[in-house]
């Protein structure tokens, strides 16, 4: 594909992306960030895929960063989303 194209594509995307999360009220928050774990998972599966690709070396390297970067995304993703659905328990009362 033509650089330019990719380039039209990452730019629509980033102001796609901007545009849904600002439209997205508080109350959906916590079960959307859940969803895009999933999708960060998904990114995992894709760079492992890419390893077999042609040039090994690039593949290796672009792959290994995706992993780093996705499962970071995706741990740290499900800890600030559980950290949240704490705050919606009830409290005991002080009950043993």
């Amino acid at each position: 594909m033509e650089a330019v194209f990719l380039i039209f594509v990452f730019v629509l995307a980033i102001f796609l992306g901007f545009e849904l999360i600002s439209k997205v009220p508080s109350t959906l928050h916590t079960p959307l960030m859940s969803g895009s774990n999933a999708i960060s998972g998904i990114t995992l599966i894709g760079a492992l895929a890419s390893l077999k690709s042609d040039n090994v070396q690039v593949a290796v390297i672009l792959g290994t960063l995706a992993v780093a970067l996705a499962t970071v995304n995706v741990v740290g993703g499900y800890a600030v989303t559980n950290r949240m659905l704490e705050m919606f328990k009830k409290k005991d009362g002080g009950a043993k």
